[in-house]
């Protein structure tokens, strides 16, 4: 039985097949349901948050870059940006517009949902 980590294991599964250049999606609550696409939905009213999921996956998962909305910056006020830059600290983070973020989606291992409502949350792991 595990005792840390990551302790669900749809969220296990997920990461164990993701190599080389392959991505995960981290969603907030109201990114699109892609029928294609394995979800692991842990909702739970407001949480957990995205960077709640980021940081334990960060810590078992080689990222080479993040992919996120550049809507992020103009909908979030400077306290949530320095809060998902801390939390993205030494990672190259390439900002596109949402559209062209949900277009990165198909091809994903895997995304996982929580429960978050910080607008533009949404962000794409890609592996190293």
């Amino acid at each position: 039985m595990l005792k840390a980590g990551i302790l669900n294991p749809n969220i296990n599964s997920l990461l164990s097949r993701v190599r080389h250049t392959n991505t995960l999606v981290i969603a907030d609550r109201g990114f699109p349901f892609w029928p294609q696409i394995e979800t692991v939905d842990i909702s739970l009213a407001d949480i957990p948050r995205v960077l709640d999921v980021l940081r334990p996956i960060h810590a078992n998962f080689v990222v080479g870059r993040v992919f996120m909305a550049e809507e992020f910056r103009a909908a979030n006020q400077a306290g949530v940006q320095a809060e998902f830059e801390q939390a993205l600290h030494g990672l190259v983070v390439i900002f596109e517009p949402h559209a062209d973020l949900k277009k990165r989606v198909p091809p994903a291992i895997g995304l996982v949902r929580t429960g978050d409502t910080v607008q533009y949350a949404n962000m794409i792991l890609e592996s190293a």
